[in-house]
């Protein structure tokens, strides 16, 4: 159908253009004149094409702004300082691409009726879970390893196999589940499985563990009996925990390995459009090649931010790690709503996610604060203003608040650490953070 209406449309602008240079011709003109007169009819043929482009939805812009688009600000500048982006118009071509589609793809939505994500009339991804074509890729390093084959490991590995970040023939998987390993292998061709833990961590460049957090001590215990057998492990191999509340000491404990990071990635790593908090060991300091290395590992995959206290990634787990969650059920009540008032659900779920959707990219160009935004859209005694009473009126930021706050404590009791912090608890935090944050200077 789309290729119909581009042929067509088409003919049409040629049939305009040879129409005005004929026109010119009768009338006595010179050729040269004649093709300037239709030239100069172009302009409004020219925003018929436009207006065509944009209903056909091939002309919606994307958040995908990774560091290999050279032209693109990285996303760690649009968020940390905020600073306003050119408009859609003037972005630069390889602003668009990533999870929403642009000009030679199928566009964001179709006009046919259908679920959302059921093929017709529905949210298509675009991101092609295959590796890309063969190309010849500068590896990140010889070899990265990962523990566990689930889901946010395989967001990881396509993330950076797509980028060029690590040739899938340097890639090696493990788990416990042979059908996950084979499942994985599948979709990446290239990647290898082993069955050896012991030896793959010893000679791999980078060993990502993502495995459930009440399986790592059992996994630990029996890597520290294999070291008792084997040796040390290699200590220059940087471990990479991507497990929820696990903190960095628990590693410690059981491993003889100089370099730790602990990440917190969230489910939108899966489209490219992630953010990623992490910190590393402090004793002995990761040299800055190597803390490279994981920046750049974890920018295939979309945003990411390093701190140098650990405290803080308990607290990213609570938002970004667990947000997306708070995001979709917020998405479904509204989707809800609109079923509810009378619209079929796949008009309701377009609404709520270009809404989403618009409203994350305004405020990220805007600049403001995002209590400005909400105000200039609230008119007194509007449909706005009816809406907000009765969100405040039911706690709505109390119950956002209380929900990041049980995040926390959960995360916090996953790494067997006091959770008795947040509002009525020993204050609203614990004496080491009240000191910390006179002096907010990272």
């Amino acid at each position: 159908r789309f290729l119909k209406r581009t042929t067509r449309f088409t003919h049409r602008f040629a049939a305009s253009h040879i129409f005005h240079l004929v026109l010119g011709l009768a009338a006595g003109m010179s050729t040269a004149r004649a093709t300037n007169a239709a030239r100069a009819a172009l302009p409004s043929t020219l925003l018929t094409a436009r207006t065509f482009v944009v209903k056909a939805g091939i002309a919606t812009p994307s958040l995908r702004t990774h560091p290999r688009h050279a032209a693109t600000p990285s996303r760690t500048l649009l968020l940390s300082k905020r600073r306003a982006e050119p408009s859609v118009a003037a972005r630069p071509a390889a602003w668009h691409g990533g999870g929403i589609t642009t000009a030679g793809q199928q566009p964001l939505w179709r006009n046919q009726s259908g679920p959302v994500g059921a093929g017709a009339g529905g949210l298509e991804k675009s991101q092609s879970t295959a590796p890309a074509e063969e190309t010849e890729v500068d590896s990140l390093c010889q070899k990265i390893s990962f523990i566990g084959a689930g889901n946010m490991a395989k967001a990881i590995m396509g993330g950076m196999i797509r980028n060029g970040v690590q040739n899938p023939e340097n890639i090696t998987v493990f788990d416990v589940s042979k059908e996950q390993m084979d499942s994985c292998c599948a979709k990446f061709p290239g990647v290898k499985q082993t069955s050896n833990l012991f030896d793959m961590i010893n000679t791999s460049d980078i060993v990502m563990i993502g495995v459930k957090p009440q399986n790592v001590e059992g996994m630990m215990k029996d890597l520290q009996e294999e070291q008792k057998v084997n040796g040390k492990l290699n200590d220059e191999t940087i471990m990479v925990s991507i497990v929820a509340g696990i903190p960095l000491q628990a590693f410690q404990r059981y491993l003889d390995l100089k370099y730790i990071v602990r990440a917190m990635p969230n489910t939108p790593v899966t489209v490219e459009q992630g953010c990623t908090v992490w910190c590393a060991t402090k004793e002995p300091k990761m040299p800055d090649d190597k803390k490279a290395m994981i920046s750049r590992l974890f920018s295939s995959i979309g945003d990411e931010i390093y701190l140098e206290d650990e405290r803080f990634l308990d607290m990213a787990t609570a938002i970004s790690g667990s947000g997306p969650a708070y995001v979709f059920l917020t998405m479904e009540a509204m989707i809800d709503a609109g079923v509810h008032m009378g619209f079929p659900r796949h008009v309701a779920e377009r609404l709520v996610m270009n809404t989403l959707l618009g409203s994350c990219l305004y405020a990220i160009q805007s600049g403001e604060h995002v209590s400005k935004l909400r105000n200039d859209i609230t008119s007194p005694g509007g449909t706005t203003a009816s809406a907000i009473y009765n969100l405040e009126r039911g706690g709505f930021r109390t119950t956002v608040s209380d929900a990041v706050w049980a995040a926390y404590r959960r995360s916090l009791e996953l790494g067997a650490q006091d959770s008795n912090v947040g509002p009525g608890r020993h204050g609203v935090l614990p004496a080491f953070w009240q000191k910390d944050m006179r002096d907010d200077s990272s």
